[in-house]
């Protein structure tokens, strides 16, 4: 058997007479064979050279790599291995090889000639490359060539978005033609370029595009109709080029023109159903106001009732077109968007209007001879029932309605019995009108449940009996049906639920059910029981259609008890049972124990990156309503500290910043008090890693309210404490938040826990300079409430009073002087710190009176003068101790500097 080295002769030989191919195979038997590092490295580096000889660059820097690997300073593997980098044409990687090789060898002049070679080649490379023009032009040259691959031209589409944030490459977009290639970045923040794209494409164009049945192109052009109307709205970037404003004089011509165009889309047949989505999206998000406080709510109205003149069909209003839509694919989208139209109205006549409207169209569809526009009449008043309740209601009561839901559910059509079951289900949301039907419906809906062979009315009648069953809420004393029958329901509805044979829309039913049915603890008992439930659910919430978030979030709320509860007093529950009111009762396993035990098997199936995705979803569905539920959820998640670094993992800090900022003032407050709880105790790196940990502090500054929970401040308090240990950065972001009068007043609150959390906090914001400086100012008393809490009974106020204290003396010796002048009992409480049982208290104390000492001589003085001498003199001839020679040394520190005053003399060392 040969050995390697011979072997590795053998490839040598036949390098030398450039049969490349031998070689190779020599070198590959003899890599196979040794072990010796040395030679293996030889070995790699001979034929990483044939390699090179065979055009094989790949494998010739592959090889050369492993030569490095075992000797870094193997100057012929660099320059191989840099030779083949140039070849692939990675010259920044092949310049970096040379160059090492240029620094072990200097003198080589082969390598100087490839280093020039090399830098000039990378220069015109980069010159090329990054020059927007040319990346620009390059971008639309591949966009322009249908034979160029799908990969290749969306990568071209992707790259001309980035290069359209910048300036210079949206003017240079624009004026390349790209308008046509509907690029939403060259217009946005910039109303010139978004009318000019606007005009020059033409919105029927835009709408055609957009109602393709693809949906990235239809997402695509959704997005550019988003920028295009931003930007005439006057919103996005600020900074405005030349004289822009001059060029566009009004814009609302062309938002009423993009909004009738919308309009006609949801009604017209031709559209398909991704491009009414698409529209309703866009009119959800831009037609109400998103801020209530804003006076303007023209757009509304526009839609609502657009006059005799309207550009649409002849006397039909915006509204006609939005009722036209309230199909069973939309209706929820439908719903929110006459939900977010109805509140934007300002007064009692703007809302007779809009109830008008919704009456005339559902008298002009209900006809007893004509089912199908019957059916939509009740399709529409079902609608409007998700949206806008109250109307909902009003409309329920018109003459005819419920008189034909009742003849729908004895139709034999499967869809009459459908929307009529529906119909009935969103009737019955109060528990008034719910008895009404329990006690005219409920035979009814079993009726069809028995006898239907239709799974999907079987689901809806048997949701239906859920509502109905619910109707107590969480009231154990008044549960509707039979004792075991919601149970039995729900059981039903898992079922349903865990069937993948079943429709998505089919099985969403089954979660509405169980989100009613949810209110009764034995129901959310067995369902966080029920892994494969849990887990279908979990699936549906986060598939592409959303609509099913609320009632997933409601499941979530009701598992978690996390609603809000009345406080019982029990004085007036005696009262009402001597005066014979009902009593709410509280299921027994609605008690803590039970609810602890459902949270912890929702946070082990992996309920966190559940509402994490749900977070993400379209404003349009993620009503800001269903945030405040997500927010519910997560803080009750968040309960035990134990759980919340399996939540941090799972993305659920990020996930709450959003519902912090963003959705009812309880929402904000829940979530930011979750956040809290995930600040307090989490390092912020991992919580809330890079830039996002700079969103995190102002909902924690909003948690430091005193008409809020006592223990949302006091852990509002911790994250403080948390953050601000850990960088000046996120210090000066908490002073920016307008944060230090907050914690000043909670230094002074009688609540031992909030006043030590302030304190704390305090001791970490008093490196800041900004903070510091506060503390100079005259005519305040911060620097006394300091060295007041230093003399507090509390240790865990007084260490961090006196940490507080320690840096701001030893930051400045004008603090010093202060300190005397504040308070009488200064000198006492130093006393008390320097003989504290606690070391690190004691620690603390001394390290001012070392301050103090170092300030000024006068100073010193007045604590020769006093015991201090007597309490530094004892503590500094202590023998020298592991434990405590921290605190020795500062005491020595102290004496030694009064030796150089000349204020004692020189003491024999112990």
């Amino acid at each position: 058997m040969e050995s390697p080295v011979q072997l590795k002769e053998d490839g040598n030989k036949y390098f030398q007479t450039n049969d490349y191919e031998n070689a190779i195979k020599s070198y590959t038997k003899a890599i196979k064979l040794t072990k010796d590092k040395s030679l293996l490295a030889v070995l790699y580096r001979n034929r990483a050279a044939c390699c090179l000889k065979k055009e094989n660059y790949a494998q010739a820097a592959s090889d050369a790599s492993r030569a490095i690997d075992i000797d870094a300073a193997d100057i012929k593997a660099l320059y191989r291995r840099s030779q083949a980098l140039e070849r692939l044409g990675k010259l920044d990687q092949a310049f970096k090889d040379v160059q090492r090789c240029a620094t072990i060898e200097p003198r080589n002049k082969n390598f100087q000639e490839t280093l020039r070679r090399l830098g000039t080649n990378i220069q015109e490379k980069l010159r090329i490359q990054f020059s927007t023009d040319a990346r620009v032009q390059n971008m639309f040259e591949i966009l322009l060539d249908e034979n160029s691959e799908k990969e290749r031209r969306e990568k071209a589409a992707n790259n001309l978005v980035v290069l359209g944030r910048e300036e210079a490459g949206a003017e240079r977009i624009f004026q390349n033609n790209g308008v046509n290639l509907t690029l939403s970045a060259m217009c946005t923040g910039h109303k010139a370029r978004a009318t000019a794209i606007l005009h020059l494409v033409g919105l029927d164009k835009i709408c055609t595009w957009m109602s393709v049945d693809n949906e990235e192109i239809s997402l695509a052009v959704c997005n550019l109709m988003q920028a295009i109307t931003d930007s005439l709205a006057g919103e996005g970037k600020k900074e405005q080029h030349g004289k822009e404003e001059a060029l566009v004089l009004d814009t609302k011509k062309d938002l009423k023109m993009i909004t009738m165009h919308l309009l006609d889309m949801i009604a017209s047949k031709k559209v398909s159903g991704q491009g009414r989505d698409r529209a309703l999206n866009l009119l959800n998000k831009n037609i109400p106001r998103k801020d209530l406080s804003i006076h303007d709510n023209s757009r509304t109205l526009f839609v609502v009732d657009n006059g005799e003149d309207s550009p649409l069909s002849p006397n039909k209003t915006g509204m006609y077109y939005v009722l036209v839509e309230n199909l069973p694919n939309t209706q929820m989208t439908t719903s929110i968007l006459l939900n977010k139209l109805y509140d934007d109205l300002r007064c009692d006549p703007e809302r007779e209007t809009f109830r008008e409207i919704c009456e005339e169209y559902i008298k002009s569809k209900i006809d007893t001879q004509d089912m199908d526009k019957t059916l939509h009449a009740i399709q529409t008043v079902s609608g409007i029932l998700q949206g806008p309740f109250d109307l909902g209601n009003i409309l329920l009561g018109m003459k005819g309605v419920m008189e034909m839901m009742v003849a729908l559910c004895g139709s034999e059509r499967d869809i009459d019995q459908m929307v009529a079951v529906e119909a009935l289900i969103h009737s019955s949301t109060k528990l008034s009108r719910a008895t009404f039907i329990i006690t005219n419906g409920v035979s009814l809906l079993k009726e069809i449940y028995k006898k239907t062979q239709n799974e999907k009315i079987k689901i809806r009648a048997l949701v239906g009996l859920c509502k109905l069953g619910s109707a107590g809420g969480t009231d154990y004393g008044l549960r509707q049906f039979a004792e075991g029958s919601t149970e039995k329901l729900a059981k039903q509805c898992r079922r349903w639920l865990c069937n993948p044979n079943i429709d998505k829309r089919t099985r969403k039913w089954a979660v509405e059910g169980l989100a009613y049915l949810n209110l009764d603890a034995d129901v959310k008992d067995d369902f966080v029981q029920d892994e494969p439930a849990m887990q279908a659910m979990f699936e549906l919430a986060k598939s592409t259609d959303k609509t099913i978030l609320y009632s997933v979030a409601c499941i979530l709320v009701n598992c978690t008890n996390s609603y809000d509860v009345k406080e019982v007093v029990p004085e007036l529950v005696q009262l009402a049972k001597f005066s014979k009111q009902h009593v709410p009762e509280v299921h027994p396993k609605d008690k803590k124990d039970f609810i602890a035990k459902r949270v912890k098997r929702l946070v082990k199936a992996g309920v966190t990156s559940v509402l994490v995705c749900m977070v993400k979803a379209d404003s349009a569905i993620l009503t800001d309503q269903t945030k405040e539920l997500l927010s519910r959820v997560f803080l009750a998640l968040c309960d035990d500290s134990k759980d919340r670094g399996a939540i941090v993992a799972q993305g659920g800090g990020k996930a709450l910043i959003p519902l912090a900022l963003e959705g009812t003032d309880v929402g904000k407050v829940k979530a930011a008090h979750a956040l809290a709880k995930i600040a307090a105790i989490s390092n912020p790196d991992i919580a809330f890693p890079g830039e996002r940990v700079y969103e995190v502090v102002r909902p924690l500054v909003n948690c430091l309210n005193t008409e809020r929970d006592g223990l949302q401040n006091y852990e509002a308090l911790l994250g403080l404490t948390n953050f601000s240990g850990r960088s000046d950065k996120l210090r000066q972001k908490i002073v920016k938040e307008r944060a230090l009068p907050e914690i000043e007043n909670y230094m002074f609150e009688n609540h031992d826990q909030l006043r030590q959390a302030a304190t704390e906090c305090m001791c970490n914001m008093v490196i800041n300079k900004e903070v510091q400086e506060r503390f100079l100012a005259d005519g305040n008393d911060r620097l006394k409430l300091i060295v007041l809490l230093c003399g507090e009974d509390d240790e865990k106020v007084q260490n961090a009073a006196a940490g507080a204290l320690a840096m701001l003396t030893a930051a400045h010796k004008k603090l010093c002087h202060k300190m005397c002048e504040v308070t009488t009992q200064w000198l006492e409480i130093l006393q008390r710190l320097c003989l504290h049982e606690k070391l690190e208290v004691q620690h603390r104390g001394l390290v001012v009176a070392y301050n103090v000492i170092c300030a000024d001589e006068v100073l010193a003085k007045k604590l020769v003068e006093s015991a201090a001498l007597e309490i530094l003199t004892v503590l500094g001839k202590q023998e020298d101790d592991p434990s405590k020679q921290h605190v020795i040394n500062v005491a020595r520190q102290c004496l030694l500097k009064f030796m150089d005053y000349g204020l004692i003399k020189p003491l024999t060392q112990p």
